[in-house]
């Protein structure tokens, strides 16, 4: 017994620093962070149109973007991204021709993720996420066709990334998030409707700033 409690006492005195020590490093961690970060804006689209039948392109965005985040705990956050993102479409091997540019429009896709970050690896910290997604289009163009107009939409995001220290309380940032974007467009009031998943990937390269 006597040798378990010296052991103990040992111990206890060899860990306490390191706790005293982590303790520190956390409390002088804010509870807010910014981020702006370069995005690539990847969509991985999937569609149904009718009755000219067809699949429809969306090509690929990079645009800046800004989140915040606030840290409940040193594990536990939330995160809010805010970007707007143009995007071409045309539709593909329709009745209608091989390659029809039915013009395109921007996206605001605020999402709001909810963050576990893994602190147990020193300094560097991975997280990974899901949340939400509220699409709005606007600035809509109809291309080739007479009118457009998009739904639109609401839907889930998942999100991995890694947070990088750099000096006093910058951070380098990798992103990646998958976010589930559904809308309904209707072309030449009505007359032509497409139930397009655009889906994107979103790729984020950038810098963060907590306090």
């Amino acid at each position: 017994m006597k040798k378990i409690l010296v052991m103990g006492v040992a111990t206890l005195a060899c860990v306490q620093p390191a706790l005293a020590a982590e303790k520190a490093v956390a409390s002088s961690d804010g509870k807010w962070m910014v981020r702006a970060r370069a995005l690539g804006v990847v969509p991985q689209e999937d569609s149904s149109i009718s009755p000219i039948g067809g699949k429809a392109n969306v090509d690929n965005s990079v645009v800046p973007e800004f989140d915040f985040t606030y840290f409940f705990t040193p594990n536990v956050s939330a995160e809010l991204i805010a970007a707007v993102t143009p995007h071409d479409v045309h539709v593909i091997g329709s009745t209608a021709g091989s390659n029809v540019d039915v013009g395109g429009a921007w996206l605001l896709p605020p999402t709001l993720t909810l963050q576990y970050h893994f602190t147990q690896l020193g300094s560097i910290k991975p997280y990974v996420g899901a949340g939400v997604n509220y699409t709005h289009f606007f600035g809509e163009d109809s291309g080739a066709l007479a009118s457009v107009d998009y739904k639109d939409s609401f839907g889930g995001a998942l999100q991995a990334g890694v947070d990088i220290p750099m000096k006093d309380n910058w951070y380098a940032n990798i992103d990646v998030k998958k976010v589930y974007i559904d809308t309904e467009a209707k072309f030449n009031g009505g007359a032509i409707k497409a139930d397009v998943d655009i889906d994107p990937v979103l790729i984020g390269v950038g810098v963060g700033y907590r306090f």
